[in-house]
């Protein structure tokens, strides 16, 4: 679930690509930082059968708007500190916004 952004390179002025990735907020605890869970899927070079493969990111929240449970997309960029290396984008989707009355 990954897509390109457009983003400006501040020495040399030139377009540059930032990796955007989707996932869930599993953790929001830490004051400006949540960590999101990403998942994908690969398939085994040999036998051919599709593995989930996960991953766990911290990325910074500036104004703690995330809760645990909310899908967001969050963006590369430069180090926040040392294991803080991602920055929100969006919240796709807040947990328990949807509506389940049919």
């Amino acid at each position: 679930m990954s897509e390109n952004n457009e983003a400006v390179d501040g020495k040399t002025g030139q377009q540059t690509r930032s990796r955007v990735v989707a996932g869930k907020v599993v953790s929001a605890a830490m004051d400006k930082t949540i960590v999101v869970y990403i998942e994908r899927r690969m398939q085994h070079p040999l036998y051919g059968k599709y593995m989930r493969r996960s991953t766990r990111l911290k990325a910074h929240d500036p104004e703690n708007t995330c809760q645990v449970g909310d899908l967001v997309e969050i963006v590369e960029g430069r180090p926040e500190s040392r294991g803080k290396a991602w920055a929100l984008w969006r919240v796709v989707e807040k947990a328990g916004e949807f509506d389940t009355a049919g």
